[in-house]
């Protein structure tokens, strides 16, 4: 029997790549039964101009208020006049008729077809357009308008999309009203229905307005247009959303809902008391962002600038940009003056570089191309905010504030603003500069622990364990940490799991239940239980997923009875993100746990439809058929993962534990030599090939698999008694022994290691 576990992840996936706008409808409420006080209503940007004009006139014309608009020729920046843009051979034109706008391109399938499109996403420095589907789905164009340079470009210009790839702009990866709707809209419901697969959904205004930000203003609309005389003293002018007077934190939370990569719990109502009762914020995760916590994939703002020294100094978004037109306060290095002062860091002692003033000619490659501007390296931003490029040409700066970190490049190859600009130049020299100006020696970086983490070395255990628990550094570092603790063992990790259960950051307490390590059901329940009554939704939603099954048999009646409620919330907050594959999949991982076999294998399929690359849906599946002896359809599932995704030794290893099942053994042999050359940390992984080679007749193969295994743990005395054995059955009587010795001063207490011991000298002396 395969010794798989079926492993419960909820994806933060939950926003990528260029993203577009859902089903418009504008939603209407009804009134409250008499006597009762209505819930407060949206009631559009419209009825605050009269009294916050300037506030108003900051919003028209900015970001958020173009964020979407209907298709038409105010808002459509785009060259509709039979504009023809090709890529990789495919011609799409733009065009328009009878007042509407259009593109004929390929289409589902790949087939060429005319498509209406009927919105704008977006405004600068790309604009992108949304063509309506059947089931209320509305798709954004991977073809995009360059803004500055005044042309059609392609999203992704490296490479053809294939029609069936999840990132294809028909497919789910650019589907508005799951991706970006929330973001572009102003109290949006995106309405989902996972049994017709089907979007009903709505809002009350198309772009970001004063609402957005604000909540639902009927309530205070009627409190102010009462007479001055005649108004009540009330909380917050009546508003939804209190918004002056907040501490840094709270004025961050503010924007984090949309400014941050996160996965959604629901519908954001602006009611909720934290954060984590609306969304589940990414963690510093590989693939999203480099080990020391710069930005890699588009992961947004809120990640970057919570690691800030600015952030925990009470600085706020609202200290650099204007929150209704959300531009920048002051320009240049004036912007940062506002704090730092100017005689100390607005000078050549301080950033070594030529100032504008005394700016030559731009730095260009062999090709003519600008490199990078003499002069830019005075600009505080340009040594303190290096960013990426995204979707093409949107450039975005890094808000994680940090100090130019070379010797993190040369080490972890993380990015440092050096390198950058000093293309022709190495990373040493970038790091030798670096010292002359400032001295030698740089502080240790948390960055350095979590890329040990992400390798799983057995080395960086204790320094996860204490960044785990170091309350001076950032909640969102401290978190990722303790997620990267999951593959370690000992009473020390499970102690630093414990007390992360009780920690006051919500964020902490969710990732300890997440990746806490299993226990028996009964130790489970204890542990986790209290975590059922906890205020936060993405808290107690948790807890209630890591009990499900046998645990929840160990709870209290009252428990039981808070338990069933939570574990509903999970259901309802995966039925809502059941559009995207990790919904399904997190359904499916609960239905394999509460015993509901043929519904799981459903949501896995689901999953699967949804974006066919998305692995886990298809280990876990493989797992679940070969529970339920269907082996060949296991087998099947991981062959295509191990296909797809060469690089997953994961997956490769529980193939060729599949394969040795099956007997299959010189194919299962390519699959775990694949994974211990690829995991060579992953000790099971040498220690079944090396039982296998011993098994095929090749000594030498196993032997060197065996050792490898124990190098990794030499304290396993599965691993001792292999190589133990090994030996004992060819006869090599003085390894054998050796083993024996290891085993006694290891494991003292067990009779195994006296026993080969004795066998073996009772062997050499007869």
């Amino acid at each position: 029997m395969l010794a798989w576990k079926i492993t419960g992840i909820i994806a933060t996936a939950a926003i990528i790549l260029s993203m577009p706008l859902y089903a418009l409808r504008v939603d209407r409420h009804g009134a409250s039964p008499p006597g009762v006080k209505p819930a407060p209503r949206f009631v559009g940007s419209g009825k605050c101009q009269s009294c916050h004009n300037r506030e108003y006139d900051l919003w028209k014309g900015s970001h958020h208020e173009r964020a979407m608009a209907p298709a038409s020729d105010e808002t459509v920046l785009g060259d509709f006049n039979d504009a023809v843009f090709t890529h990789f051979g495919t011609e799409s034109r733009f065009y328009k008729k009878d007042g509407r706008f259009f593109v004929r391109t390929s289409g589902p399938g790949g087939r060429m077809g005319e498509h209406e499109i009927t919105h704008t996403f977006g405004w600068y420095p790309l604009q992108q357009y949304l063509v309506p589907f059947p089931g209320g789905r509305f798709q954004c164009l991977p073809i995009a308008w360059d803004v500055e340079k005044g042309k059609w470009y392609h999203l992704y210009p490296d490479d053809p999309i294939d029609p069936g790839d999840w990132l294809y702009w028909t497919n789910a990866g650019q589907n508005w009203n799951g991706m970006c709707a929330e973001c572009h809209s102003t109290n949006l419901r995106k309405n989902f229905d996972l049994h017709t697969n089907t979007y009903d959904t709505r809002w009350s205004e198309i772009s970001v307005g004063c609402e957005a930000c604000h909540g639902p203003g009927s309530r205070h609309v009627a409190w102010a247009e009462l007479p001055d005389m005649a108004r009540p003293e009330t909380d917050n002018f009546d508003l939804a959303v209190k918004t002056s007077a907040l501490t840094s934190r709270s004025h961050v939370e503010l924007c984090a809902p949309c400014h941050s990569r996160r996965a959604a719990l629901g519908d954001y109502t602006h009611t909720e008391p934290d954060l984590l009762d609306s969304m589940l914020p990414t963690l510093l995760e590989e693939g999203r962002y480099f080990p020391d916590g710069q930005i890699l994939d588009e992961v947004y703002v809120y990640g970057s600038f919570v690691q800030s020294k600015m952030y925990h100094r009470d600085v706020r978004c609202s200290d650099c940009h204007e929150v209704h037109s959300a531009k920048r306060i002051k320009e240049g290095n004036n912007l940062c003056l506002q704090c730092h002062r100017a005689d100390e860091y607005d000078t050549k002692a301080h950033h070594f570089h030529k100032t504008r003033a005394e700016k030559g000619e731009p730095i260009r490659s062999d090709e003519g191309d600008v490199l990078y501007e003499v002069g830019t390296g005075a600009d505080c931003t340009q040594c303190h905010m290096p960013g990426r490029v995204y979707m093409g040409i949107d450039y975005r700066p890094d808000h994680s504030f940090r100090i130019p970190r070379p010797d993190l490049d040369e080490k972890l190859g993380t990015p440092d603003a050096c390198s950058r600009c000093h293309v022709n130049q190495s990373v040493q020299w970038c790091n030798e500069a670096v010292g002359k100006w400032y001295g030698p020696g740089r502080r240790p970086h948390y960055g350095a622990i979590l890329a040990a983490g992400r390798q799983r070395d057995p080395e960086a255990g204790d320094l996860l364990v204490r960044l785990a628990g170091d309350s001076l550094y950032p909640v969102i570092v401290r978190a990722t940490a303790l997620s990267l603790l999951e593959p370690y063992a000992g009473e020390t990790v499970q102690n630093v799991f414990t007390r992360a259960l009780m920690d006051e950051e919500a964020l902490i307490r969710r990732t300890a239940l997440a990746h806490l390590h299993p226990s028996a059901p009964g130790e489970e329940a204890k542990r986790i239980a209290p975590l059922l009554y906890d205020p936060v939704k993405a808290v107690r939603t948790e807890a209630a997923h890591r009990l499900a099954g046998p645990p929840s048999e160990y709870l209290t009646p009252h428990q039981q009875h808070v338990y069933t409620a939570a574990l509903r919330e999970f259901e309802t907050t995966m039925a809502y993100s059941a559009d995207f594959a990790f919904g399904r999949f997190n359904l499916a991982n609960l239905n394999v746990s509460l015993g509901r076999e043929e519904e799981a294998v459903k949501n896995y399929l689901a999953a699967i439809a949804i974006d066919d690359l998305f692995y886990p849906a298809k280990v876990n599946l493989a797992m679940l058929y070969n529970g339920q002896g269907e082996k060949a359809r296991a087998e099947a599932l991981l062959r295509e993962v191990a296909a797809s995704h060469p690089d997953l030794y994961d997956a490769a290893y529980s193939l060729g534990l599949l394969l040795a099942e099956r007997e299959k053994y010189e194919e299962a042999v390519h699959y775990l030599e694949r994974a211990a050359k690829g995991m060579p940390r992953h000790a099971r992984a040498h220690y079944n090939l090396g039982l296998l080679r011993q098994y095929l007749g090749n000594d030498a193969g196993a032997e060197i698999s065996l050792r490898q295994a124990l190098e990794v743990e030499p304290a396993s005395m599965d691993f001792l008694y292999a190589l133990a054995d090994f030996y004992l059955k060819r006869g090599r009587l003085e390894q054998a022994e050796a083993v024996g010795k290891m085993m006694i001063e290891k494991h003292p207490q067990n009779k195994l290691g006296y026993e080969i011991l004795k066998y073996a000298r009772g062997k050499r002396r007869p």
